[in-house]
């Protein structure tokens, strides 16, 4: 019997990544699209037998018929939230091109994820998401619209925020809108909802909301989080915080993304919970598809013990040390810093070049701050100044160069260091090179997992340092690899 075919359009994404898995396990084939084909390949799933990994740009206007072909359902699971100040236009634009696109194929049924709909007023980010929902319907398919607000679930932006702020910040200042009421759903059961409705039978193209069983304000989101944890938190309301302010000091205290940091606080100016549905035309998708109910608390607890997904994955290496010291109290989204050039040198001299870090070319550049910071390490414990190689010129995973551990390696490539010092995080130090045919990009940028408050400050003190050693090191690294042409990246 030939395997149903599924289009998941956003399969990197955070609902995408965890609805991929279920459908393989239904027995479906799974065509996942993502607009990074490495990203695709780091999820989990990338290996099983019924899945295909196809990159997709949804700015391209090229014809994706042939990614269409023989496909029954779409999931449609992208926004724009992280695409800038134009996300608005750029929702639409996709959403218009996936629609003619959809006219021309023989898909019989598309299922959109979008945005519960409050009463009045909505924010720029709630409005690209309903017009969203209106352009893919003009492609004349049956379009299923799933309106959710919250969910629950690790990798949840909205999630990940609150934990990171209830988890780390004893004293939280808040806007007044943090009274604003929502329905959060549990990950599971909006992936059940999704899941069913490939085959439901379903007259038309309806809109459904998913939501939880409660409207819950924001603040007491967060009392209630606090009290799973059994963490007490102090909340101050200050009225004069506007939605830049917010957003800036989100951006600070967590490592969420400024694009979504502004589009979580926009959403906070309104009770999302579903509007009158004779006005809205929404109705709730429990409806005709009642599931258990599952409280906040424990869908928080099911979140929580998911968490060390963050470190099971390609990107660490699926590293057993990684793993081991991982904590739910490490900020999911991590800070980055690094430095980009452009360059003549060869891919070759640079890979030789790059395995080279530890050895008798030290790091390549301010050699002594990390002579000192070694010395700092080992003043606390650490093992920072034992002095540690493989006797080969060449790098393999699990090798191990003074404290840091290779997790990645891909020759010609990437080679990825997991940070060994003692610091209030997790870490790992990444170097990249992408060649461009006359010249090579290459990166040298650390990720920071800070472990609450103290793991901001930590990272906060060590920017400067970070700052100025990285460039110094791309640019030594470019030079000792025989490059003529450095200059700073136009990649950056």
């Amino acid at each position: 019997m030939e395997l149903k075919k599924i289009l998941v359009i956003g399969a990197t994404g955070y609902v995408g990544s965890h609805l991929v898995p279920r459908l393989l396990s239904m027995g479906f084939h799974v065509t996942a699209t993502g607009r990074s084909l490495s990203k695709l390949q780091k999820q989990p799933w990338h290996a099983h037998p019924h899945v295909e990994l196809t990159t997709l740009n949804l700015k391209d206007e090229g014809n994706l018929q042939s990614l269409l072909h023989d496909i029954s359902t779409v999931f449609y699971l992208v926004h724009g939230m992280a695409s800038g100040n134009d996300f608005y236009q750029y929702e639409l634009d996709i959403a218009h091109h996936i629609s003619r696109e959809l006219n021309k194929s023989e898909v019989s049924r598309v299922i959109y994820l979008g945005a519960t709909q409050p009463e009045g007023e909505e924010s720029l980010h709630l409005s690209a998401r309903k017009a969203t929902g209106n352009i893919l319907r003009e492609s004349g398919k049956q379009v299923i619209e799933v309106r959710a607000g919250i969910i629950v679930g690790s990798g949840s932006a909205a999630f990940e925020v609150m934990r990171d702020i209830v988890m780390n910040i004893p004293v939280i200042t808040t806007p007044a809108s943090v009274t604003s009421k929502s329905c959060p759903v549990a990950l599971d059961t909006m992936l059940e909802y999704l899941s069913r409705l490939i085959s439901h039978p379903i007259e038309g193209s309806p809109v459904f909301d998913a939501i939880g069983p409660e409207a819950i304000s924001y603040e007491g989101q967060m009392r209630r989080f606090a009290r799973v944890i059994n963490k007490r938190i102090w909340i101050i309301k200050m009225p004069w915080l506007t939605p830049r302010i917010s957003a800036a000091w989100l951006s600070l205290v967590t490592s969420v993304p400024k694009p979504i940091a502004r589009a979580l606080i926009q959403g906070l100016n309104h009770d999302l919970i579903p509007a009158n549905r004779s006005t809205s035309g929404a109705s709730p998708l429990s409806d005709i598809m009642p599931l258990p109910d599952i409280s906040f608390e424990h869908a928080v607890e099911s979140a929580l013990a998911q968490e060390s997904d963050v470190v099971k994955n390609d990107i660490w290496g699926y590293d057993p040390d990684a793993l081991a010291r991982w904590h739910k109290s490490y900020g999911y989204y991590p800070k980055k810093a690094g430095y980009n050039v452009d360059t003549d040198a060869s891919i070759e001299s640079l890979w030789a070049m790059i395995q080279k870090v530890g050895g008798e070319e030290g790091y390549f550049f301010g050699n002594a701050l990390w002579t000192t910071r070694a010395y700092m390490d080992a003043a606390i414990g650490g093992d920072a100044l034992k002095k540690r190689r493989p006797n080969s010129e060449t790098l393999s995973v699990g090798d191990y160069i003074d404290s840091w551990k290779v997790i990645q390696c891909e020759d010609n490539r990437f080679l990825s260091l997991l940070f060994g010092m003692k610091a209030p995080g997790l870490g790992r130090l990444e170097f990249s090179i992408e060649d461009h045919g006359d010249y090579r990009t290459l990166e040298i940028c650390a990720w920071w997992h800070p472990a609450g408050f103290r793991g901001l400050l930590y990272w906060f003190a060590m920017m400067p340092a970070h700052l100025f050693i990285f460039r110094g090191m791309a640019f030594a690294l470019a030079k000792k690899s025989g490059a003529k042409d450095i200059r700073p990246s136009r990649h950056s």
